[in-house]
Parts: C-alpha cells; sequence; structure tokens
C-alpha cells in the first residue's frame, strides 16, 4: 500500500479511535442526563402538564420539554469537559470557552431536532408515539419519558459526534497539521 493508502488507514483508524472515545464520553452523558431527569421529574410538577399552549395546535411546551433541556445543559457540560480533556485532547489548542461555545451551539441544535423527535414520542396523538398500555410510567422501567429521551439521544448523538468533530475540535486538527507542517519543514532544511 501506498503512503495515501498508509495514510488513509492511519486517518481512519484514527476516526474510529475517536468514535469510540466520543461514545465512552456519550455514555457517560447519558447516565448524567438520565439521573438529572429523575431527579427533575421527582422534584417538578407532572412531566406531562403543559407550560404554554402553541397556539390553537394539540401540541404544548410540556414539563417534559423543561426537563429534557435542563438534563441536556448539565450533560452537555460534562461532556465537553470530558471531550475536551479525553477525546480530542484540545485543552492545550484552544482556550475553553472558543470551544464551549460551538460545543453548546451544537449541542443546542441536537436539542431542538430531540426536543421535536421527543414530542412526536410522548404526543398520543403522534404515529410514532411510545404505546401507554406497555410504558404506563408504573415505575423507572416503564417510563414513557425516559424511554424517549433514551430513543432521543440514540439518534441525534451521530450528528453530534460529525459536527463537533468537524468544527467543536477543529482547533486540534490545525494544531496537528501546524505541527506535521513545521516538523516536515524542519526535517527538510536539516537534510539540506
Amino acid at each position: 500500500m501506498g503512503s495515501r493508502g498508509t495514510a488513509l488507514t492511519t486517518r481512519h483508524r484514527r476516526n474510529v479511535h475517536l468514535l469510540l472515545r466520543f461514545s465512552a464520553v456519550g455514555a457517560s452523558g447519558v447516565v448524567v442526563n438520565l439521573c438529572t431527569l429523575v431527579l427533575l421529574r421527582r422534584l417538578g410538577p407532572h412531566f406531562d402538564d403543559a407550560v404554554v399552549a402553541i397556539g390553537s395546535t394539540g401540541y404544548n411546551v410540556r414539563w417534559y420539554h423543561v426537563y429534557s433541556t435542563l438534563a441536556f445543559l448539565v450533560a452537555n457540560l460534562s461532556n465537553f469537559q470530558l471531550n475536551r480533556t479525553w477525546t480530542f485532547r484540545s485543552s492545550r489548542a484552544a482556550s475553553w470557552t472558543r470551544e464551549y461555545w460551538p460545543f453548546l451551539a451544537v449541542g443546542l441544535a441536537a436539542q431542538a431536532v430531540g426536543l421535536a423527535l421527543l414530542t412526536l414520542l410522548m404526543h398520543p396523538d403522534s404515529p410514532v408515539s411510545l404505546p401507554t398500555d406497555v410504558l404506563d410510567d408504573t415505575s423507572g422501567l416503564r417510563n414513557r419519558l425516559y424511554w424517549s429521551q433514551l430513543v432521543v439521544i440514540a439518534l441525534v448523538t451521530p450528528m453530534s459526534f460529525v459536527l463537533n468533530k468537524l468544527w467543536t475540535f477543529a482547533a486540534v486538527r490545525t494544531a496537528r497539521l501546524e505541527a506535521a507542517a513545521a516538523e516536515a519543514e524542519a526535517g527538510a532544511h536539516h537534510g539540506q
């Protein structure tokens, strides 16, 4: 295999390694998210109660939207710090705030998609609503909100990974490319 093939293999191996780390951080984020969601559900109003009506539609902003968003914010902060220091190892490549705001923006975009999906899974008139006869909210394992939240997380994670790799943690790639170019240039000057 030529140098181009070797470079592609190395690149794909590195991407798979990053995806595995990102997934491990994501798994910890799922735990943080669900623990926050459970706590909010237990302390706050019933998750299916309406907070704000959306015009004359049958849809409302409900407490589960609020709980999901707060759980997202807590998990997002945890995931950011772990991804920054462990997955992408970018803490020396860019300032915390320079990376956090794009990470939060990506997360908020994913959360917006997630809230739409959550609504579809929770709303009784939705064609993809989770069944209330099985998920009757009698226990934690039979709670529609928890299962809906898990489905949403599973569906938005790939989008979040790609956007964070390409945009949020781009400083890491830039720093590595600049270091490789400087090393190659130093090697070329050293060889003369």
